[in-house]
């Protein structure tokens, strides 16, 4: 059920704004703790991700620690094409290549998983939301057409951790409240403690 907010919210870099709210994301549950996860072999990273193109800009300023991080070069890390999109900070994004079967930013070090843009932040002692793209930080949760809703692969089964554990609004309120702020998460608080025929 789709929820018109109170008013638009736009995000802290302008775009997405969120104007409306499917409430699926306060009943689909998933694990959550992705490091803790020992069953899904990372498998949300595997087709890459679509990246606003001031984000892959500062992804690009800390190219050389990042090459040596990454252990592949710059030049391999974008597929090169960008499309517009008002929806996306600064009006447009890319993507990263998939290389090996995976996201090129994933892990593949023996023992080592997960994304390495948000590794190389922590390890840098820098916020790992100044390089980690906002649609992976959200996932899965996304957005789009100022709704915000469940990613197809949570709506379509695909997602192999979807099913148990906290809802996806309660997996990813921190991140929400950082992207989009207090008020905003406030008032999704209001609405996930509605029945679901509520309007």
């Amino acid at each position: 059920m789709l929820t018109s907010l109170s008013r638009d919210y736009p995000s802290r870099f302008g775009a997405p704004v969120i104007s409306r709210v499917d409430r699926a994301i306060f009943r689909l549950r998933y694990f959550t703790h992705c490091m803790q996860c020992g069953f899904c072999a990372d498998a949300c990273c595997f087709h890459g991700v679509d990246v606003d193109v001031a984000n892959a800009e500062r992804i690009l300023a800390h190219a050389p620690a990042l090459e040596r991080h990454v252990g592949r070069p710059a030049r391999e890390w974008f597929t090169g094409q960008v499309e517009r999109d008002a929806e996306f900070p600064g009006g447009a994004y890319t993507r990263t290549q998939v290389r090996d079967g995976a996201c090129v930013f994933l892990s593949r070090r023996g023992g080592d998983r997960g994304c390495q843009l948000h590794s190389y932040a922590l390890r840098a002692g820098l916020d790992y939301h100044d390089l980690k793209p906002i649609v992976s930080a959200l996932f899965p949760i996304t957005f789009g057409g100022g709704v915000l809703h469940a990613a197809d692969e949570v709506e379509d089964g695909s997602l192999v951790c979807a099913g148990a554990g906290p809802t996806l609004y309660e997996g990813l309120r921190d991140e929400l409240r950082y992207y989009f702020g207090l008020n905003f998460v406030e008032e999704l608080d209001r609405l996930a403690t509605l029945p679901p025929q509520a309007p």
